[in-house]
């Protein structure tokens, strides 16, 4: 197979070099006196693209692959239509050729590589041994002045240690001051919860009886059905309404009398049991 590609290879112009390509993107190119040669490989979503371009016979061939399958030919600037293709079909064979003459190169190349790499590595390894020693030497002497240097920084905690142990025992004194002082303060709430739990029971059973008269007051005065029948009321200093429905003069007058003292000039109930004074 080998020689069958350097067979077609000789169809190509000495002037025509590619460099070794790369999975990402490699791109070697040559100047003739006349023309522009070169072999450029990338990876577009996953496929690999090659475009290569050629001097044979005084044209300039240029094809792109991807995934070594021609996509496209194009001669002194030309697109050929692929049912044209086998018109070209020596260049196309040359350039079929040295991609993979290209392949063969980079592999040969890798093998080098890897042989010079483990040289390398030998060197490297024979290196390391003729250094380990002076190493080892130098790392005793250093063990011995880390160790000097550690008795001393040991004794610098101890000292320090004292001190926040003594730090410590202030703010926990100052702790159990603020913890005191805490509780005076829980327990001043929890007093004026109970004060405050106390005044609201006197609120709603004063609501309560308060409700209780005026809704007597309005089912005697015929102004609602029942003792269900209030639903939303307003006394003001204006007027006077009873479920949405606003009171005769007199009927204003009687309760704003009798009823404004006690809610500090009007009120306002409503369907969510709750008397606002106004």
């Amino acid at each position: 197979m080998k020689a069958k590609y350097l067979g077609l290879m000789g169809i190509l112009l000495a002037s025509l070099t590619v460099s070794a390509q790369t999975s990402k993107s490699a791109k070697t190119a040559y100047d003739d006196d006349r023309f522009h040669s070169y072999d450029h490989v990338r990876t577009v979503n996953g496929k690999r693209v090659e475009e290569i371009q050629v001097n044979r016979n005084d044209k300039i061939y240029k094809a792109e692959f991807v995934n070594e399958k021609m996509i496209s030919l194009f001669v002194d600037g030309e697109k050929i239509p692929e049912s044209d293709w086998g018109k070209h079909a020596d260049a196309v064979t040359a350039i079929r050729a040295q991609i993979e003459l290209n392949k063969e190169q980079a592999k040969a190349n890798a093998i080098q590589a890897k042989r010079n790499q483990e040289q390398d590595r030998l060197n490297g390894q024979q290196e390391k041994r003729n250094a380990e020693q002076a190493i080892r030497n130098e790392m005793q002497a250093k063990k011995n002045a880390e160790q000097q240097v550690r008795s001393a920084e040991q004794a610098k905690r101890n000292e320090e240690q004292v001190k926040l142990n003594v730090e410590q025992a202030k703010e926990n004194a100052k702790q159990a001051i603020r913890n005191e002082i805490q509780e005076k303060r829980n327990q001043e709430q929890e007093r004026l919860n109970v004060e405050q739990a106390k005044k609201n029971a006197e609120q709603a059973a004063a609501n309560e009886r308060f409700m209780k008269h005026l809704t007597e007051d309005l089912l005697s005065d015929k102004i609602i059905p029942d003792k269900n029948g209030l639903h939303e009321m307003t006394l003001n200093r204006e007027e006077m309404t009873v479920n949405g429905v606003k009171q005769p003069e007199a009927v204003f007058k009687k309760y704003k009398d009798k009823y404004s003292p006690q809610s500090s000039g009007g009120f306002t109930y409503s369907r969510d049991g709750i008397i606002r004074n106004n």
